[in-house]
């Protein structure tokens, strides 16, 4: 390991070819695909190509080039072969250095390794979730030509720490803090747990020390992620006993205990929880989202839908009662909090009923934040094996006819925010998001440009355009008369 933190030189082996024996002479650069989750190992990647002494410019200067994949659903695979296969064009076409190392990295590499490895010999390697660590070994093997074709586990074990070496690659004023690595839930229609491992949650100490750095380091906005937030220190405590549905910190380190520990930390700035389950939401953690003024009221709750049916065939562990009564709860303990969620439309056996009791649930309860998917039949996920598969017109229309459905409830809900006044983070010039924001997913609020970026405001809105606010102060939005 001292090797990798040691400053060295290019040198020539026995056959006269340069022999990297040290990475200061190395330039790398990383594309990072898929969700924040994703985000994260990339910028600990990064971390680690620096630490260990490589240079970071662009991807077509770069001597080694790190595709961090997604490879949960079918477009996710699509955007990161066609990723792979620009990087390849590119070195072909002089766009890029002849000799450039192509590492495909994260979920598409750990799932397909040995048939990408057969398929892609312009790859140098592959290299799965659990060798975020090595990424600088393996990195230097490909320039000396000994790398293996493939780095794989067998099952994830990875869990991150706050010792491991990171580089931020969002804006310095927010942070993604991954809690917990892997799932435990088996989803009909998701993968996954076969790729990412069983729920592994971090040591709550090793969490508040990392989110200390980032609001010392200037941070206005820690964004907590996970396959399953709600899960949070439950992998732990519930060997322990009996199994308990919800959030229970008298059993043990719990989301509750760590947002209130996060809520204690000195500064200025927002907690916001994403990918939370329904299944393990409690009154405690209700309470505490209400009580913890630095936990913005915002919840991202995936309940994919609301037909029994539909709940039992994903195997999601709720009923739509329970879903109804969680929401009204939620809203009833912390007024003026933003519900952000995501539906599935089209899974084998959906009926129109079905689809129809969505419809009416999503009116009813008007979410502030909200997408829906057609349901992408998953290699290897009990779905794909189920019978009465939806036609993929059917999934087409009835998906098109909700998210029709969503916008206009959103412009609605915007029209509504006219004339309030917001307290707003400053993302770039011009742009900023408010408490119902998470970054990348969510709308946007145009405001007065002049405002400091990396900072907190008042703002007061003045005018909606569909997910689009704008506050005083504001440039006139841009848009083609046409």
């Amino acid at each position: 390991m001292v090797a990798m933190h040691r400053r060295c030189v290019k040198s020539l082996d026995s056959s006269g070819l340069p022999r990297y024996n040290a990475r200061m002479n190395a330039s790398f650069a990383l594309i990072s695909l898929g969700c924040a989750k994703n985000q994260v190992d990339s910028e600990h990647m990064v971390g680690c190509m620096a630490e260990a002494g490589f240079r970071q410019v662009e991807p077509v200067e770069a001597d080694v080039l790190i595709i961090n994949t997604c490879g949960f659903i079918d477009p996710a695979k699509e955007e990161a072969i066609n990723t792979i296969f620009d990087a390849v064009r590119a070195r072909e076409a002089g766009e890029a250095p002849a000799e450039q190392k192509i590492i495909v990295a994260g979920c598409l590499s750990q799932r397909y390794a040995k048939e990408l490895s057969k398929e892609m010999p312009e790859v140098a390697c592959f290299m799965g979730v659990d060798e975020i660590t090595r990424v600088a070994e393996i990195a230097t093997a490909c320039l000396n030509g000994t790398a293996e074709k493939t780095y794989t586990t067998k099952v994830s074990t990875y869990l991150p720490d706050w010792g491991v070496p990171r580089k931020l690659i969002s804006p310095p004023h927010y942070a993604y803090v991954k809690i917990a690595e892997g799932c435990n839930h088996a989803c009909a229609y998701c993968v996954i747990p076969r790729i990412r491992g069983g729920h592994r949650s971090r040591p709550q100490a090793n969490i508040l020390k990392e989110v200390r750095h980032w609001v010392e380091q200037g941070a206005r906005e820690i964004n907590l992620i996970a396959q399953d937030t709600t899960y949070y220190g439950m992998d732990k405590w519930e060997k322990r006993g009996s199994k308990t549905a919800g959030v229970d910190s008298s059993r043990g380190e719990s989301l509750a205990s760590l947002l209130r520990e996060i809520n204690d930390i000195p500064g200025d700035f927002w907690v916001r929880v994403l990918y939370t389950h329904p299944a393990h939401w409690s009154q405690e953690l209700i309470d505490t989202f209400a009580q913890c003024d630095k936990v913005v009221k915002y919840v991202d709750i995936p309940l994919q839908h609301i037909a029994d049916g539909i709940l039992d065939s994903m195997r999601r562990k709720t009923d739509g009662d329970y879903i109804r009564n969680l929401i009204r709860n939620i809203r009833a303990a912390v007024p003026g909090i933003g519900l952000r969620t995501t539906f599935i439309s089209g899974l084998p056996g959906e009926t129109e009923e079905d689809h129809a009791e969505l419809r009416d649930f999503i009116k009813e309860f008007r979410f502030e934040r909200a997408g829906v998917f057609p349901y992408s039949k998953e290699e290897g996920s009990l779905a794909a094996k189920m019978k009465n598969q939806v036609h993929h017109a059917t999934k087409k229309r009835r998906s098109n006819e909700l998210s029709m459905l969503l916008a206009g409830i959103a412009d609605e809900i915007g029209q509504e925010s006219i004339g309030t006044r917001m307290r707003v983070l400053v993302d770039a010039p011009g742009i900023a998001r408010g408490p119902w924001d998470a970054p990348d997913v969510d709308g946007s609020i145009h405001v007065d440009p002049t405002l400091p970026v990396g900072e907190f405001a008042e703002v007061e809105i003045v005018d909606s355009i569909a997910y689009e606010l704008f506050a005083d102060g504001a440039e006139d939005p841009d848009f083609d008369e046409a």
